[in-house]
């Protein structure tokens, strides 16, 4: 059966010995002796799995947001400079919020 990072994560300790139960690799040697992390990394390595999950933007274009984020805190710092407390909040809050919409956007694959 072939598994993802993701799936293996959410197996218990018994659930991942079993499966390097099966397993004929240097890799996974000693399984029984493994706590959960040392047994996933053993078998990520054994099936040939990358040790992280990626994320991906689809559909969201990440390179216009950071260039209008980079753009918001210039004027973030002439605000703070020129000592302009509304033009401040009202600057921090839309770069909150084009932060989270990338954030929201990054999606698990």
């Amino acid at each position: 059966m072939s598994y993802t990072y993701h799936d293996l994560k959410g197996k218990t300790v018994s659930e991942l010995r079993e499966i390097a139960k099966g397993i004929e690799s240097d890799a996974v040697k000693g399984y029984t002796q493994l706590n959960k992390d040392h047994l996933l990394a053993a078998l990520c390595t054994a099936l040939k799995i990358p040790l992280h999950e990626h994320h991906a933007a689809g559909g969201f274009n990440k390179p216009a947001v950071k260039a209008k984020m980079r753009d918001l805190i210039q004027k973030r710092s002439e605000a703070i400079a020129a000592k302009d407390s509304k033009t401040l909040k009202a600057l921090r809050r839309q770069i909150h919020t084009l932060n989270h919409d990338i954030r929201r956007h990054t999606a698990e694959v």
